[in-house]
């Protein structure tokens, strides 16, 4: 079973403010890696972290074709611990606009073979964070450094 690992990142200055967010799709063997970041517009940085996940599902569903999606294993990082706890089932999610961001990821879950949520610490998720960073930089400043 070929495996992938995505790792995601959102972020928001002012919280609520502008937001972004950053992903990073690798294959375990090395033989792919893409890098996105996208901006959001007005939000929460809960809900850019929601989105850079549904964000990179999407994506790797696009990269390796959907009839593909249910013979590969995903490990889908992220820094967020309130994340990854409310979509494995922990934490109850009271915030409406985040249980429809819940409910869009437990469906896009349901197209891949094997899908595993993993809470890693920052150091471990800056690529996807250098993303979020740099577009959010562009959006308020004009400047693309990524």
């Amino acid at each position: 079973m070929e495996k992938y690992i995505i790792n995601t990142d959102g972020g928001s200055r002012g919280n609520p403010g502008p937001s972004a967010l950053g992903v990073v799709i690798k294959s375990a063997d090395g033989s792919l890696k893409k890098e996105y970041g996208e901006y959001l517009g007005h939000g929460t940085n809960n809900e850019a972290e929601y989105k850079a996940v549904i964000f990179g599902l999407k994506k790797l569903k696009q990269l390796v074709g959907k009839s593909k999606t249910k013979e590969i294993e995903v490990t889908v990082c992220t820094d967020s611990e309130l994340l990854t706890r409310q979509i494995n089932g922990h934490y109850k999610i009271m915030d409406s606009k985040i249980q429809a961001l819940f409910f869009e990821i437990w469906n896009l879950k349901m197209d891949f073979g094997h899908i595993t949520f993993k809470h890693v610490f920052r150091e471990e998720n800056k690529e996807a964070d250098r993303m979020v960073n740099a577009v959010l930089d562009k959006e308020l400043t004009g400047k693309l450094d990524f």
